[in-house]
């Protein structure tokens, strides 16, 4: 996927959000949470990613220029909430209580743990592929190893190899 290069003006609308959320957690925790790298390669169908052990969060730049402020104001807190419940609660579930407190509490967001985002801009290509019994549906990277003679793909129900019609 090619990436796509995020206006000044909108990077600038990212670290407001992400600057007045740290501050807030910073203030109801007590505590000195330093700012997270903010990068926007995160490529696919997922909004962003937080990376804990490099206090990193990466952002879907399509998918961040086609929702904007909703993006803002939802993407950002989530992916902070998730690198802030590690600093302060430890190693923990992605989305259980310490994340949902963390964002309904502390950064006053509502605590959803998926995008609803039209994503038809961002989904790679897939392939139809058939058995004796079925349909399946491969990914680009999947359907270029069986045409490379990499991989061959086995219907899990039947036990036949998959074939591309």
């Amino acid at each position: 996927m090619k990436s796509v290069r995020v206006p000044i003006a909108l990077q600038q609308a990212v670290m407001q959000t992400l600057r007045q959320k740290l501050q807030q957690a910073n203030l109801h925790l007590k505590r000195d949470f330093p700012e997270p790298t903010i990068n926007y390669r995160q490529r696919g169908t997922t909004a962003g990613s937080a990376y804990i052990q490099s206090w990193e969060i990466r952002l879907n730049s399509v998918l961040l220029i086609e929702n904007r402020q909703t993006f803002i104001d939802e993407v950002v807190p989530h992916e902070l909430a998730h690198l802030l419940v590690y600093r302060y609660f430890g190693k923990v579930p992605p989305h259980g209580k310490q994340w949902r407190w963390m964002m309904e509490e502390v950064l006053d967001v509502p605590a959803n743990r998926t995008h609803k985002f039209e994503i038809d801009s961002v989904r790679s290509k897939t392939f139809t592929y058939y058995c004796n019994c079925q349909q399946h549906v491969l990914t680009l990277r999947r359907h270029n190893k069986i045409l490379l003679g990499e991989s061959n793909y086995i219907c899990r129900k039947c036990g036949e190899k998959l074939i591309f019609k």
